[in-house]
C-alpha cells in the first residue's frame, strides 16, 4: 500500500506548525532556564504518557548533554521518573496529586517548574503549577490544541497551535533539542549546526 499522501500531509503540517511557533516566547524560555542555571536553582519538570517521556528526555539533555561541558550545570529533576513514588502517591492519596505532593515543602521561589500537557488540562500538572505559583516560583507550560488551562496559568507558555497530539509532542521535543543546540553553541562553544556540503 502506498502511504505517500498521508506521509506528505503530516510532513507539511509539521512545516506549517514550525513556522507558526512564537520565537519571542522560545527566547524567553531559553533565558529563563539559563538564569535558573546561573542562580543554581532547581528546574522541576513533569508530564503524563508521551509527555512524561519528553520530560525525562529534557533531563537527559540538560543534566548530561549540555551540563557535561559546563562548570556551572543545570539542575533538572523529573517528577515522573520515580515509579515507586508515583504509584505510592496515586494509590494512597490521588493520581491528581502525584506531582503536587512531590513539590510541596520543597520547591523554592527561585526554582522553575515546567509542566507538559498536550491538552493543557492534565489535572496533576495543573495542581503542581498552581502550587508553584502559590510560593512565587516561575512556571513554564508546554501545551498544544487550544492551550487549555495550562496556557492561562503558566508564566511562560510554549503553545503549539495544532489539533494533533502527535505534532504537539513532536514540537515539544523540538523545543528541547532547539534549546540544546542553542546552549551548546552559546554556553559550551560547540557548533552543531555547521553547514554540510554534499
Amino acid at each position: 500500500m502506498d502511504y505517500s499522501k498521508e506521509i506528505k500531509a503530516y510532513i507539511e503540517l509539521e512545516r506549517t506548525v514550525l513556522s507558526q511557533l512564537d520565537v519571542s516566547m522560545i527566547n524567553a524560555v531559553v533565558n529563563e532556564l539559563d538564569a535558573a542555571r546561573r542562580r543554581d536553582a532547581t528546574i522541576y519538570i513533569m508530564g503524563n504518557g508521551g509527555s512524561a517521556s519528553t520530560a525525562s528526555h529534557f533531563v537527559n539533555d540538560f543534566c548530561k548533554g549540555i551540563s557535561e561541558h559546563l562548570e556551572q550545570k543545570f539542575r533538572f529533576i523529573c517528577l515522573n521518573d520515580n515509579i515507586a513514588t508515583i504509584m505510592a502517591i496515586a494509590n494512597d492519596i490521588s493520581y491528581d496529586a502525584v506531582f503536587e505532593f512531590q513539590l510541596r515543602g520543597k520547591v523554592r521561589k527561585d526554582d522553575v517548574v515546567i509542566g507538559i500537557s498536550a491538552s493543557g488540562n492534565s489535572m496533576n500538572v495543573l495542581r503542581a503549577i498552581e502550587l508553584a505559583k502559590s510560593v512565587g516560583t516561575k512556571t513554564i507550560g508546554l501545551m498544544g490544541f487550544d492551550g487549555g488551562k495550562l496556557k492561562q496559568l503558566s508564566d511562560l507558555s510554549f503553545h503549539v497551535p495544532v489539533m494533533s497530539m502527535q505534532v504537539t509532542e513532536d514540537m515539544h521535543m523540538a523545543l528541547d533539542h532547539l534549546m540544546m543546540a542553542v546552549f551548546y553553541k552559546t554556553l559550551c562553544g560547540i557548533e552543531h549546526l555547521k553547514e554540510k556540503r554534499l
